[in-house]
């Protein structure tokens, strides 16, 4: 996104279109014209008194109205995830229930992380904490959960009383505005949840424009960095990055690798890598080696790749588009000639669609080792003799967003949690699949210290503390003639 800030003073062409097509078939899913930006800020703007003015018993009601919306079109917003973004329907199933859960998470969230508070004293009255919305709130999320992703910022936005608009990611357009049907189906006026499709320019000039008070993000950590750099004299913007990660998983020593090898394949391939918690980088104990990757490659020697809707079901879908596909190749190309072994070769499994087969490099001989996202089914392994090894190999990287320790005791678990530098740090589970009751977000290249999930109320809404008395009383005691 860096290129595309530089246009952002540039009125984006209104007469562009989104086209999205699905990357099993190439089948095109959604046509539409890019919104203009000047205009849905202006209707953003003025919806966002009305809407900050309802009771927030009003604004719940209406999301829990949203889940029930969500919950009649939960096969049809399924089936277009997966047509979309090339998931299995299974999995496309699994995240309309999470856009679901949401609600209710986001309901309790508010009430718990910005309840109102009073303190009382009889001589110098009351102080009270109460929260207020923002304004107009951007919501920008990625292709790899069209529906949840922008779903985690957009209910905990509207709860605290915010406008927002949403673009999604253009590969994504059509699941943006199935999702975005839902609330004003629901009774959420439209311009307070606008769906604004566009592409890189738009986003630019979303994040540029006057009219917005803070800008809410999921992606990659070059366009997180590119948003954050354009709003660095901009005190009074609101700032959510939620950006990827190189994630790493320790497996130490376990007598249980069948489970091992199942929570490394689950890490690693599920949505064919295509998660910000994906585990990228796998460091094995040297005396476990062997054993865990004969396990880790018959799994992943199982692994069906094929279409959303084939039987039997997928594990593993599509990557995103072809450029991807071709991208992950690169890069396993540049691992294997740069002193990578290969354990399972990356394989493009069609001609003409983004297939590709999960991979497994070993890395530990290469003096350098790309610091990079990987955003695909490519595992990077590395061995080392010791635990602090495994640690420092774990932290080698200025990503910080999840990690995951498989095996070892409680006090080495209490030593791992303690020392890496992560904001998800889990214990026999994999990297992927946080709770909807916890904190979602990660350090150096992963976040600013902004995480959704169950913290999402912290930055839809900011605290006011009053100092209050029904009836002016004061003295001035010292200093008077």
């Amino acid at each position: 996104m860096t290129a595309q800030l530089q246009r952002a003073d540039s009125r984006p062409d209104t007469r562009a279109e989104i086209v999205s097509h699905e990357p099993a078939t190439g089948a095109e899913v959604w046509r539409g014209p890019v919104a203009d930006v000047d205009e849905t800020v202006a209707r953003a703007r003025r919806a966002w008194p009305s809407w900050a003015a309802q009771p927030l018993s009003t604004r719940m009601e209406l999301l829990r109205r949203f889940a029930n919306e969500v919950r009649k079109d939960a096969e049809a917003l399924a089936t277009c995830i997966a047509r979309e973004v090339g998931k299995p329907l299974w999995e496309a199933r699994a995240e309309v229930d999470s856009v679901i859960a949401k609600v209710e998470v986001s309901i309790r969230s508010y009430a718990e992380r910005t309840a109102q508070r009073r303190l009382d004293s009889a001589l110098q009255g009351a102080m009270a904490v109460r929260h207020k919305p923002h304004g107009v709130l951007v919501v920008l999320s990625p292709f790899n959960y069209p529906a949840h992703l922008a779903n985690a910022h957009i209910v905990p936005a509207l709860i605290a009383g915010n406008a927002v608009i949403f673009k999604p990611s253009e590969r994504a357009p059509a699941t943006g505005e199935m999702l975005t049907r839902c609330f004003h189906r629901a009774g959420v006026p439209a311009a307070a949840i606008q769906f604004a499709p566009g592409g890189p320019a738009e986003g630019a000039a979303y994040v540029a424009h006057e009219g917005i008070d803070g800008v809410l993000f999921t992606g990659s950590a070059a366009n997180g960095i590119a948003i954050n750099r354009r709003l660095a004299a901009r005190p009074d913007r609101m700032v959510a990055l939620e950006m990827g990660g190189n994630n790493a998983m320790v497996v130490w020593d376990t007598p249980k690798l069948t489970d091992a090898a199942a929570i490394v394949v689950q890490s690693a391939f599920a949505t064919s890598g295509q998660r910000c918690t994906a585990a990228r980088r796998l460091i094995v104990k040297d005396t476990m080696y062997d054993a865990l990757m004969a396990e880790v490659k018959a799994l992943a020697d199982r692994l069906i790749v094929g279409a959303p809707f084939d039987e039997p079901a997928p594990f593993m879908g599509p990557v995103i588009d072809n450029a991807a596909a071709d991208g992950l190749t690169e890069s396993f190309l540049y691992l294997l000639s740069h002193g990578g072994r290969a354990i399972k070769h990356l394989v493009r499994t069609h001609e003409t669609a983004p297939f590709l087969s999960p991979a497994i490099i070993d890395v530990t001989a290469m003096a350098e080792r790309p610091d990079v996202e990987l955003f695909g089914p490519i595992l990077q392994v590395v061995r080392v003799s010791d635990f602090d090894q495994a640690i420092a190999q774990a932290n080698a990287s200025r990503y910080g967003l999840a990690a995951s320790l498989v095996g070892g005791t409680p006090q080495e678990y209490n030593r791992f949690w303690a020392n890496v530098r992560a904001g998800i740090v889990n214990w026999n589970r994999p990297t992927i699949g946080p709770s909807h009751a916890a904190p979602m977000g990660g350090v150096g290249l992963s976040g600013n210290h902004r995480p959704t999930g169950f913290y999402a109320a912290d930055y839809c809404a900011y605290p006011v503390a009053s100092g209050e008395m029904e009836q002016p009383r004061a003295v001035i005691g010292v200093g008077l003639r």
